[in-house]
């Protein structure tokens, strides 16, 4: 930008000189133009102010950080053995063989066994609270499968009842169930099962998984180990 001031400098002298020679006796109109050359060779040459930089600010992230779990509830010995005895009472006290109560109640209980897993972490540790804590988890696995073989022999005695007819006269009756020696069968074997390997809980297990067999025996005669306790 300087090189150019220089050069309409050097023009606007090369200007004047001509002028002067051409215009001798009027020198005062030669300068006047000459000035109007020169000033107008400065506005265009005029030299523009640069934008300031954009100063690029670093971009800080904050560096991940891993949390372990937190909790401001704090509960002592005595109170995570308390909510224990009272979860194990009341899923023992419930009727399992009543499929509308375990509908309604599960959610609260799985949602209260979530809770006290999380309690009993720090007495985990010592043998009254981790044996009681062994207790409630062996109940509630027992239930999930005492109510999952009591759900699937009220189906098969369902179609039984279907494949009778209107009233058991044959009128409008559905197709009988192929293989339902093959389920029969199944299901007593797992009723042996539980038996021998949760004997502590054999009442729940008679309460659903015997019952069940014994409603399905008056539908179709089949073999299980305790078949006579139920008189049928």
């Amino acid at each position: 930008q300087t090189s150019q001031v220089a050069v309409a400098a050097e023009a606007a002298a090369t200007n004047v000189a001509a002028l002067s020679i051409s215009l001798g006796s009027a020198p005062t109109m030669a300068l006047s133009a000459v000035r109007n050359l020169a000033l107008g060779a400065s506005r265009r040459c005029a030299v523009r102010p640069l934008a300031p930089a954009m100063v690029s600010r670093p971009v800080f992230q904050p560096a991940l950080q891993v949390r372990s779990y937190i909790s401001v509830q704090k509960y002592t010995r005595d109170d995570v053995i308390s909510q224990l005895d009272e979860y194990h009472a009341t899923v023992m006290s419930a009727n399992w063989a009543d499929y509308l109560n375990l509908v309604y109640s599960m959610p609260f209980w799985e949602a209260e066994m979530e809770k006290l897993t999380s309690v009993v972490q720090p007495y985990l540790h010592e043998p009254g609270v981790g044996k009681k804590f062994s207790e409630v988890q062996e109940m509630m696995d027992v239930l999930y499968q005492c109510e999952d073989v009591r759900d699937h022999l009220n189906e098969l005695a369902e179609l039984a009842t279907r494949a009778s007819g209107f009233m058991g006269t044959g009128f409008a009756a559905e197709e009988k169930v192929a293989n339902i020696e093959e389920h029969t069968k199944a299901c007593a074997e797992v009723y042996d099962k539980l038996l021998e390997k949760h004997p502590d809980f054999k009442p729940k297990i008679e309460q659903t998984v015997g019952h069940g067999l014994a409603v399905l025996r008056q539908k179709h005669k089949f073999k299980f180990g305790s078949m006579h306790r139920y008189f049928f």
